[in-house]
């Protein structure tokens, strides 16, 4: 016997398939925003260490050429 579908079924199915793809969709993009945020911060997190070494190297710079000079 076979089992005949309604178009009332066969239109809940269609529906139900686009909101489970588009759900799954959306998690994708989710996961890709979330890495792409985390690799952001990463560099820039990097970026300002690199800023704050450059600042103290320069500071102990200018505090030895200063020693120097009174020499």
């Amino acid at each position: 016997m076979r089992d005949h579908l309604t178009k009332s079924e066969i239109r809940k199915d269609a529906v139900q398939g686009t909101i489970e793809a588009a759900a799954s969709a959306a998690g994708q993009v989710a996961t890709i925003v979330t890495g792409a945020v985390r690799d952001v911060a990463s560099a820039v997190g990097g970026f300002a260490t690199e800023v704050f070494e450059i600042r103290d190297s320069a500071r102990q710079a200018a505090a030895e050429h200063g020693a120097d000079r009174d020499e």
